[in-house]
């Protein structure tokens, strides 16, 4: 259906694009931004003034829960709520049941995200079988490890990596600092992911591989990542939204709503965290969506199910930081959007003439009462009853408008 926009305002960060313009839009692409094409007829206009138009965001770990897990969510309820919270193309972890190792599952997720027609989905593939207990970030013996990098290596692969010492880690349900010890919840130290992430960071440069370090926490990771690159290292990293803005001391009411793998860190690693990702040494940040069923959180805090269901809020959340002047709107955005694309190198995250029309218009003047409504098959969310700035108006994919407020 032929759409036009009118007088949004377009940010897109890949060509540093500002503009109050109109976007005109069919055959699932872009065909013109400013004048309308000759013989364009319109078939709906959206009077976007007021609006941003920006980029569909991309999001780089939203858990879809299917095959599997349908307690959980689905990939209709998920993607559905991806594309509330501004979100047009999504990747999706492997841990599903079966595991997504083979074509024959990935198939199957792509052919229910098609029949759901919400939003993209990018499968992320398990480099070993079954995961096998040996996912990047636990591998036991780092000569296989270093021969599984090699051999992505080999094909131009990106590695997604999961920086976490296993032994470092084990038995512990929180971050390793003054409010566990106060409420007698055993530790994770930083080192769990400091010291698997200088390993990583090491294999990487032997093997040459590209490698994107998904969820950091700690302000010293940050601090890794941004050496290595000014070394010249092909490495990418990204940060859950919502440790940018909770912290461990969230705990201290013992909610399982705060129960997160990794584990929330101390106001001094959000802070890092924060600065990384207004320099761009973290250039995405994701929401790491974890739908539960109710029963999941309903246990003592340290037998719950760890995760926070959080994509269909994802905008709002982000806009967090543009209220507490961390960042600019296109700053905000490329965060959002070109950034991942770019790290997993996924056709996405940019606006422009003959791309396709995943777009995102939202007012960046109106709040959204988180919760008032919701998708996702998990309510397992903190946020749920906050008053936060911005809504999404309209989520357009492939010129179609797959989410309207």
């Amino acid at each position: 259906m032929p759409i036009e926009i009118l007088g949004a305002r377009l940010i897109d960060p890949a060509s540093g694009r500002d503009e109050v313009t109109d976007i005109y839009c069919a055959d699932g692409k872009i065909l013109a931004i400013g004048q309308a094409p000759a013989g364009f007829t319109a078939q709906q206009s959206i009077q976007a003034q007021g609006l941003v138009a920006a980029p569909g965001l991309v999001d780089l770990s939203v858990a879809l829960r299917e095959p599997g897990y349908s307690r959980k969510g689905n990939i209709s309820s998920e993607t559905l709520a991806a594309t509330a919270g501004g979100i047009t193309s999504l990747c999706c972890p492997p841990q599903t049941r079966p595991v997504l190792d083979t074509a024959a599952v990935a198939d199957l997720i792509l052919d229910r995200a098609r029949e759901s027609g919400h939003a993209k989905v990018f499968p992320i593939g398990a480099l070993t079988r079954g995961l096998a207990g040996e996912q990047l970030a636990n591998f036991a013996d780092h000569r296989s490890l270093r021969r599984a990098l090699e051999y992505a290596a080999t094909f131009d692969l990106t590695v997604i990596i999961h920086p976490l010492d296993r032994d470092l880690a084990e038995g512990g349900i929180a971050h390793e600092g003054p409010a566990a010890a106060f409420l007698g919840l055993a530790g994770i130290p930083e080192t769990a992911e400091t010291v698997a992430l200088a390993r990583d960071l090491l294999l990487v440069e032997q093997s040459g591989v590209r490698a994107h370090f998904s969820q950091l926490t700690t302000a010293r990771g940050a601090q890794m990542i941004a050496e290595a690159q000014a070394r010249g290292l092909p490495v990418t990293a990204d940060v859950a939204m919502y440790q940018l803005i909770l912290t461990d001391e969230a705990l201290h009411g013992f909610s399982s709503l705060y129960h997160v793998q990794p584990p929330l860190r101390s106001a001094a690693d959000r802070e890092g965290l924060r600065a990384a990702v207004k320099s761009g040494v973290i250039s995405a940040i994701s929401s790491h969506h974890q739908p539960h069923e109710v029963d999941a959180k309903l246990a003592p805090f340290a037998e719950t199910e760890p995760g926070i269901s959080s994509a269909e809020l994802l905008l709002p959340l982000a806009m967090t930081l543009v209220e507490d002047g961390l960042l600019d709107l296109p700053t905000l955005i490329a965060r959002l959007s070109s950034g991942p694309a770019a790290a997993l190198r996924l056709p996405a995250g940019r606006l422009a003439e003959d791309l396709p029309a995943d777009i995102l218009l939202f007012d960046p003047k109106r709040s959204t009462l988180a919760g008032e409504t919701w998708y996702s098959k998990g309510r397992n969310c903190p946020f749920i009853g906050h008053c936060l700035p911005g809504m999404v108006r309209y989520t357009l994919v492939d010129g179609r408008i797959s989410y309207q407020a």
